[in-house]
């Protein structure tokens, strides 16, 4: 551990293959910040695994804005796409949704587009 920073409380949230850990550090002047850590767990070929990480710090003067901030963002997802988890993606429904739209899509001017056929 390096002399400038001291632990001095954590919490881990596990999701899947993914955890986040919160961790609550002291610097040499004795000054609290936050550390946020994505933890991310691969699998290799051979069945071994590695550990991808990334993290934030977090500054007291910054909390009030980060909260406030990451508060609007999440009602916001809430609100727009409910708390329904939409995980499964299928490549041949989201062609399948890409063709729909293409045919349901107008040409210049607001008319449909009509083939020969059609008429």
């Amino acid at each position: 551990m390096n002399d400038r920073e001291q632990d001095i409380f954590s919490k881990a949230l596990r999701a899947g293959r993914r955890t986040y850990f919160f961790d609550v550090k002291a610097t040499k002047a004795g000054d609290y910040y936050l550390t946020i850590t994505e933890s991310k767990k691969f699998t290799n070929d051979d069945g071994s695994f590695h550990f991808k990480k990334h993290k934030i710090y977090l500054y007291k003067e910054d909390f009030n804005e980060f909260k406030s901030i990451l508060e609007e963002t999440t009602n916001f997802i809430i609100g727009e796409k409910g708390e329904e988890i939409i995980s499964d993606y299928n490549p041949e429904q989201a062609a399948t949704n890409t063709e729909n739209q293409d045919n349901e899509n107008t040409s210049e001017g607001g008319f449909t587009d009509l083939k020969f056929e059609d008429i």
